[in-house]
């Protein structure tokens, strides 16, 4: 289950990463990276947002969701 958006955890990310269902395997790395960069930028709005502990912070990781692709094309 995805986490909600938190700014004590926002504050403390210092990785992103974005994972891609297997239906966006078709779209250029170009296209996915601008996604990628506009989901990160604004990671309150995303759909499926999670924050991975790490021993230096968090990983905030996002999943990319239908919804997530509609509202940002």
């Amino acid at each position: 289950m995805a986490n909600a958006f938190d700014p004590y955890r926002e504050a403390l990310v210092v990785e992103t990463q974005t994972v891609w269902p297997d239906a966006y395997d078709d779209w250029e790395e170009s296209d996915r990276e601008r996604l990628s960069e506009k989901l990160h930028a604004a990671p309150q709005q995303a759909a499926d947002l999670d924050y991975v502990r790490m021993h230096t912070g968090f990983c905030r990781q996002i999943t990319v969701t239908a919804a997530d692709v509609e509202r940002l094309n």
